[in-house]
């Protein structure tokens, strides 16, 4: 039988490169840590996982490794003091133990370590530049204390897949949602209200008034909303679009905006619905069959709907995006440039885009009418749209003064809260009535 002398022992739990204590060692100090009283001070865990080090190995040879693991280990305990709780985890891992008094504390000192770890190092006749994934987790009240560890692996590891040289708290790290794409933990909770609200038919359009210079009603823009847990467009939009929810979203938006159109033109109303059209949807092959089923199915004229794509996509020369681009026109549906002005406009482009109307973004308007660039500017636009063929319209306008600058600029309509806000559709009903 084998017999082990304490110092045995103590000598084999630590690591003969490093000197740090070993993947066990780590294991039974931070339960030892845990059971310790509770204190205004929490227990944190620093995991650090060194970026591209099996290239190191390819390249210099296992002693060209383990050298740079004796200079980052020597560097990380140089950084912190000799007593501090360093410890090796794997080969190119290592994990730092302490108590802060708050998040922001660690947070300083992950970044200081992230700064250690990059300064330049020489290693057999070559200068190396190492970066490193760092994840961040505080200890819990009653958490079991491997956990605790587990978390700060699994952010090391988040920091890694999102390219490395970076530091990812616990709780904030990418997971894979329902698509399969990674989010951060409070946008998977908004992907999961997003799906309930699809499913429970909790998605509903809400319409803001489009006003010529002559006080008619020129069109309507429909805008998506949200009734569950009070999502706003500003937090789901950007979700649903990374995780191609989008699509779904903008078909139901097609043929509930045709639907509407379809409702005014029953009423007599000449006014047309704009419904805004995303680049991934209008870049499916089949957005044309699409476009035409919501037609059909809302039974509606097709100049009773416009279509509002942002600049940027009458610039992409893609095949799919041209041949939708002249499919959408056949169909005799309006297009409208959204948000003109802030993406990369360019005029020899614009010369060959067939579209119907030109919207120019609040960026612009928020200045007026103090601002005598952003009113040239304005002019300038609207004399171009003017001498195009398409209407110009000013989106964000909140005051009379600037409705009246933009309408000496030479802007043909007006949408924002100086006429109305967004509204469901029965309300929208109701203040074209008041109009009259």
């Amino acid at each position: 039988m084998l017999h082990l002398s304490h110092q045995n022992i103590q000598a084999a739990s630590i690591d003969p490169i490093t000197g740090f204590p070993n993947r066990a060692a780590c294991f039974n100090k931070i339960s030892q840590l845990a059971k310790q009283p509770a204190s205004e001070k929490r227990l944190t865990v620093i995991w650090i996982g060194l970026d591209r080090f099996k290239r190191v190995n390819e390249s210099c040879g296992h002693q060209g490794g383990d050298l740079l693991i004796f200079q980052i280990a020597s560097r990380l305990r140089d950084r912190t003091g000799h007593h501090t709780l360093w410890f090796r985890m794997a080969g190119d891992e290592f994990v730092h133990l302490s108590w802060a008094e708050d998040p922001d504390q660690t947070e300083k000192l992950a970044s200081a370590l992230l700064d250690e770890i990059g300064v330049p190092l020489a290693l057999n006749n070559l200068t190396l530049h190492p970066t490193a994934s760092l994840g961040i987790a505080a200890f819990e009240p009653g958490e079991f204390p491997h956990a605790c560890l587990e978390r700060a692996d699994h952010a090391m590891q988040s920091a890694k897949r999102a390219g490395g040289n970076r530091i990812v708290t616990s709780g904030k790290e990418l997971v894979p949602g329902r698509l399969g794409i990674r989010l951060a933990q409070d946008e998977l909770q908004i992907e999961n209200k997003l799906h309930l609200a699809i499913d429970h038919g909790k998605l509903h359009l809400q319409y803001q008034p489009i006003v010529a210079a002559d006080g008619s009603l020129l069109s309507v823009e429909a805008l998506m909303r949200c009734n569950s847990d009070q999502i706003s467009p500003g937090e789901f939009i950007p979700i649903a679009e990374k995780t191609g929810l989008i699509i779904r979203l903008g078909e139901w938006s097609l043929l509930e905006g045709a639907t509407f159109a379809r409702r005014l033109q029953s009423a007599g109303q000449k006014s047309s619905v704009s419904i805004n059209i995303s680049r991934a949807q209008f870049s499916m092959p089949h957005f044309p069959q699409t476009l035409h089923a919501a037609l059909l199915c809302a039974n509606v004229a097709p100049e009773q709907v416009e279509l509002e794509l942002t600049e940027s996509l009458f610039m992409d020369n893609s095949s799919i995006v041209q041949i939708n681009l002249r499919a959408t026109k056949d169909t005799g549906v309006r297009i409208s440039i959204d948000d003109f002005g802030t993406g990369f406009s360019c005029l020899a482009t614009l010369k060959d885009i067939h579209a119907n109307k030109l919207k120019i973004d609040r960026a612009f308007v928020v200045a007026l009418p103090h601002d005598r660039r952003a009113f040239s500017v304005v002019s300038a636009i609207a004399r171009l749209g003017q001498d195009l063929g398409m209407l110009v319209v000013a989106e964000g306008v909140e005051s009379r003064e600037q409705a009246d600058a933009l309408l000496e600029a030479g802007v043909h309509a007006i949408q924002g809260y100086i006429f109305a806000r967004p509204m469901p559709e029965d309300a929208l009903l109701k203040w074209i009535r008041n109009r009259k």
